[in-house]
């Protein structure tokens, strides 16, 4: 996947630190950076398909990309002709 994008990211010239905080107050003020980032969707999709587990990725925390990659595995599962 390519990653060309990071350099336009909102992100390139803050702290790492921020977008990986320790409690829900930090991953809000990551979204907050995040909400009007122009490649919020390319940062998303990239921590999905590489499994990332921690910080906040396309404006999206832990839990919430956990659910995202459940519903997609759902979603294909669905779509799976039956044997």
């Amino acid at each position: 996947m390519s990653t060309r994008w990071m350099v336009e990211a909102k992100c390139r010239d803050i702290s790492p630190d921020v977008f990986f905080p320790s409690d829900g107050v930090g991953v809000e003020v990551a979204r907050r950076i995040c909400v009007d980032c122009p490649v919020k969707q390319p940062c998303l999709e990239y921590a999905l398909a590489n499994h990332i587990d921690h910080g906040v990725w396309g404006g999206t925390s832990e839990r919430e990309r956990r659910r995202i990659a459940r519903r997609r595995r759902l979603a294909v599962y669905a779509e799976s002709p039956s044997i």
